[in-house]
């Protein structure tokens, strides 16, 4: 099989593409390396990898890559509120026109497996999980355009959706601005952080189990296809505050604690159910805890001391 990923160079991609590589599959990225990465250099000795440096908007270049491609997993995304709040252009243009006219372009046998976010739910009903059923009330820009390409992909036949829950764990191309992420950097570089509205709940998934759904979503293409799949940890439907306790059991001197005044711009509150995926047979391998150890070391390699003097 032959396997087109665009934004395969970013912070899943890093860590799909060679797992993809290891199953045997072609791949290729197309990527615009927007932020100078260069996350994907030790696959480039694979003789089953192509390097495209490209927009996923450019009709001409899509429609010379899908006529070679089986499967297409279209990572390249404005990723996060904040991200596109900055340029709401790029956020609509990337986030659902690109789908769109994916979807366009592609042919009825193309598989397409598409990552949306699970914060697509907006504000939960108290006590009450949320489910691939269950109403999509977008409260950002971000979550807005990709529920909205969520429909156009979903509308072909050959389409796996996955409702990510918050990604957490360390890549090549790595992000520090996910919650646990810089919830754990803080812990180990500051020691201390403010919780603004440390009730909000949320769900959360490493990044190495992202890659494996879209593994197992392959292999049970024809089970699976044509439905959207919550992908999340069972057990970390948490709050803020919460997962700040859980970091603490593992980094004894951190302290944290909730701001008495002040607001999240990040509303989303809410518990997902992942047992559609389970039903499947798909388990994770990553637990919470295990990821925060993870990225423990990793920290000791990465400082982000861009902007410091010393």
């Amino acid at each position: 099989m032959k396997i087109l990923v665009t934004g395969g160079a970013g912070y899943i991609g890093s860590i799909l593409v060679p797992a993809l590589l290891n199953r045997g599959f072609a791949v290729t990225v197309l990527d615009n390396f927007l932020y100078r990465q260069a996350s994907l250099l030790d696959c480039c000795a694979h003789p089953s990898l192509t390097i495209i440096r490209g927009d996923c908007r450019d009709e001409r270049l899509l429609t010379r890559l899908l006529s070679t491609h089986d499967c297409v997993i279209p990572l390249a995304a404005m990723v996060g509120a904040p991200l596109c709040d900055r340029d709401v252009v790029a956020a609509r243009t990337i986030n659902y026109d690109a789908i769109a006219l994916l979807c366009k372009l592609a042919s009825s046998s193309h598989m397409i497996l598409f990552p949306v976010t699970n914060s697509g739910y907006g504000i939960g009903e108290p006590g009450k999980l949320c489910t691939e059923d269950s109403p999509l009330r977008p409260l950002t820009l971000y979550g807005e355009t990709k529920v909205k390409a969520e429909r156009v992909v979903l509308d072909r036949e050959r389409s796996i959706s996955f409702r990510l829950a918050t990604v957490f764990g360390a890549s090549p191309r790595m992000r520090l601005d996910l919650l646990v992420n810089d919830f754990v950097y803080r812990a180990v570089h500051d020691r201390a952080v403010v919780v603004f509205e440390g009730q909000f709940k949320r769900n959360y998934i490493h990044v190495r189990d992202v890659a494996k759904a879209f593994l197992h979503a392959i292999d049970q293409f024809e089970t699976m296809k044509g439905r959207p799949y919550n992908v999340g940890l069972e057990n970390a439907n948490l709050s803020k505050i919460e997962l700040c306790r859980t970091i603490q059991r593992l980094i004894p001197n951190f302290v944290f604690c909730e701001a008495p005044v002040g607001e999240d711009p990040d509303k989303r509150d809410y518990m997902v159910s992942n047992a559609r995926i389970l039903a499947t047979g798909y388990r994770p391998d990553w637990s919470l805890e295990e990821g925060i150890l993870e990225l423990k070391k990793c920290y000791e390699i990465l400082r982000a001391n861009h902007y410091a003097n010393v």
